[in-house]
């Protein structure tokens, strides 16, 4: 990825800083779906599995909403 190019660093949540220290969070589309989904009790388990994640991981997420 360009933005780690250099000495670019990731951090957790899709969090990463780039060469020049500037702060990105890469947020796929579909994350909302699942951290702000109907299912509160599943976009707790999608937001809790988030935390542990350096890149977000949309089919982890997928599962932890969906309780699998």
């Amino acid at each position: 990825m360009a933005l780690l190019a250099g000495g670019g660093k990731e951090s957790c949540c899709g969090w990463l800083t780039d060469r020049y220290g500037l702060s990105w969070q890469i947020v796929p589309t579909a994350l909302p779906k699942y951290i702000a989904g109907p299912d509160k009790a599943g976009a707790a388990r999608a937001m809790q599995a988030m935390l542990g994640m350096v890149k977000l991981d949309i089919a982890g997420l997928k599962k932890a909403y969906e309780g699998a």
